[in-house]
């Protein structure tokens, strides 16, 4: 009887979850991407009031499911949610997921560092338009990216803005791959702690210039390895490298 009693009060609070998650779903359409994320946003609220961890899961592992959004960015919210709160007793460690920390791309392994930096890329783009792609444009290009899913929303974005389109919605909504919106989702939905923009901006510019630098000291030091090239040549690149290295003195 009280396992009874137990397995109806968890059907009837999945009910009345499910409820209040069908009822959001019906006054939005989640095949527009700014709708989903709203979505994702709500129903994030909703489940940050659950307390039974256990529940949680089942959750959202059955939302995400029927529904077709990433847990990753169901956790991401709540966990955004729960740091509002300053519940950080109460942040979720999401499961191990068949998304590795380190994706493998093109025969190179992708830091969970470099996607991250990528993401707030992204997220700033969505999140202040004109006026970050304005000072990264020159500076952080597609092709610098090494996620794919981020190159090509990248590009996506890029596209728009270069028109002077800056309704996201709009460009979002142009966005129908499926895992691209999924990625996006999780994207908005993370907390980058971002609390000056333009210092933000300030220190993207500076790591990619400086990476691209760094690209550039490597290729000469390779360069340097020919046994073939003239003394000229070698004379040459020796300067360009001294000038490179104090360029990257001055960076740091």
């Amino acid at each position: 009887m009280v396992l009874g009693r137990f397995e109806k009060s968890v059907e009837e609070a999945i009910s009345l979850v499910e409820f209040k998650v069908k009822n959001l779903k019906n006054s939005l359409n989640i095949e527009s991407t700014s709708d989903k994320i709203k979505f994702l946003n709500e129903v994030a609220k909703i489940l940050s009031k659950v307390d039974n961890a256990i529940e949680q899961e089942i959750y959202i592992e059955k939302i995400a499911k029927e529904y077709n959004v990433s847990k990753e960015a169901i956790y991401a919210q709540i966990n955004k949610i729960n740091r509002k709160n300053q519940n950080t007793q109460k942040l979720l460690e999401m499961p191990k997921i068949n998304r590795t920390t380190s994706i493998q791309n093109k025969e190179e392994q992708i830091s969970e560092k470099t996607i991250k930096r990528e993401n707030m890329v992204i997220a700033l783009l969505i999140n202040n338009g004109q006026n970050t792609y304005n000072k990264i444009k020159d500076v952080i290009m597609p092709e610098d990216f090494k996620l794919d899913k981020n190159k090509t929303i990248l590009q996506k974005l890029y596209q728009e803005l270069e028109k002077g389109n800056e309704n996201v919605n709009s460009i979002l909504n142009n966005i129908d791959d499926e895992e691209l919106v999924s990625h996006i989702t999780y994207i908005m939905a993370y907390d980058f702690e971002i609390t000056d923009i333009n210092k933000a901006e300030e220190d993207l510019i500076h790591t990619y210039e400086r990476e691209k630098i760094i690209a550039k000291r490597n290729n000469i030091l390779k360069k340097l390895e020919d046994k073939s090239k003239s003394s000229e040549e070698i004379s040459l690149l020796e300067k360009q490298l001294n000038d490179i290295i104090i360029k990257l003195a001055k960076m740091k």
